[in-house]
This record gives C-alpha cells, structure tokens and sequence, in this order.
C-alpha cells in the first residue's frame, strides 16, 4: 500500500498507524496517535494533539496547542483556533471506579471555533456555525449560527464566507439566506472557490 505524502516537522511524533492524508502538515511538537485519522490537506499547528479515534476531515485547520479526543470528529473545512479545548468526559475523576461513557462531539463542515472555546462532550457544532473566541458550548450549536459567550448562545447567524449577516439575513459578500423554524437555508449562488494553501 502507497504512503500518502505529508509534510513532518522534524519533532512532531506521528505514531505508524496514523492515518495521515495526502498534502496534511504536521508542525512542531504535534503528537497523531495511532489509530488517528487526519484527511488531506490538513494544517495541525503547533503543540496540537490527536488521540486514537479521533477523526479529523479534509482541509481542516487545528491552531497551536489544540487537543482533538478520542470521539471528536471535524468535519471537512473546519477552523480550529488555538487552545481550543474539547471534553470528551462529562464526570472527570481520576479514581472512576464505574465505567467511562464516550459521548462523541460532531464538529460538522465548515464551522469555526474561535480561540480557547470550550467544547463540552455530546455536542454537534452545525454546518458554517461560529464559536466566538472563549466560548462554552455546552449543547449544540445550529448551522450557521454564531455563538458567544458561558454559556454560548446564540448573537446572530454567519454567512459561508464567515461574517455576520445582517438584520435582513444578507451578507456584506453578497449571499442572502432565509430563515425557517430550525435553520437558515442557502439560498444564493455558490460562496466563489478560494485558493488553497500552498
């Protein structure tokens, strides 16, 4: 079987049986478990771990110091900032004496959680949703919606280009949504391909 081709630092440790996509970076200090799976062109900064069972998707960004654990999984597009914390247990103790429950944290296509956001377990982040900087999230977060706050809730919604949209559900790129009971539909042209990282 042919190794994808990615790019190594010279200190991260990727352990064999990581699964590692085709065009991913893995910078400084990064540790991938075995058991891991990071898609095609990744950019896992600094610092940033994955745990065995983690699933990470195609063009994903992790910043700096970022833990990814088993149960998590991001979805293609995403944006990770730095120090964001995801918790995949709800009763921490480190003298448990019943058993662990893994409850699994969906991070779904495109969405954004900014720097040292707190995502707590059995969560799902929607499609294009915002986590502003700092955050709690502690239930889930619908598309396109942006959160702030401890605990999050919800100051508004954001376009696939990432801005906030206005009153009127319109974006400064020019898209234009509609709402409806539960979500916001997309209902312009196509956000314009962007240049991928070189």
């Amino acid at each position: 079987m042919k190794k994808a081709k990615y790019f190594k630092h010279k200190t991260a440790l990727v352990e064999p049986r990581a699964s590692i996509g085709e065009g991913s970076r893995l910078w400084a200090f990064t540790n991938i478990q075995a058991g891991a799976v990071i898609g095609c062109g990744c950019n896992i900064c600094d610092g940033s771990f994955v745990e065995k069972g983690a699933v990470v998707g195609n063009n994903v960004t992790i910043k700096h110091h970022v833990a990814v654990f088993d149960g998590v999984t991001i979805e293609d597009d995403v944006f990770v900032g730095s120090n964001a914390a995801f918790i995949n247990d709800r009763y921490p103790r480190s003298h448990r004496k019943d058993p662990w429950v893994l409850e699994k944290t969906i991070v779904q296509k495109g969405a954004t959680i900014g720097s040292n956001a707190v995502i707590l377990c059995g969560v799902t982040i929607g499609e294009y949703a915002v986590v502003g900087a700092g955050s709690v999230v502690t239930k889930d977060v619908p598309s396109f919606a942006v959160v702030c706050g401890n605990p999050a809730a919800r100051r508004g919604y954001a376009c696939r280009c990432g801005r906030k949209l206005d009153e009127n559900l319109k974006c400064s790129c020019g898209c234009r949504y509609t709402k409806d009971e539960l979500c916001i539909r997309f209902s312009s042209a196509p956000l314009p391909t962007t240049k991928t990282l070189s």
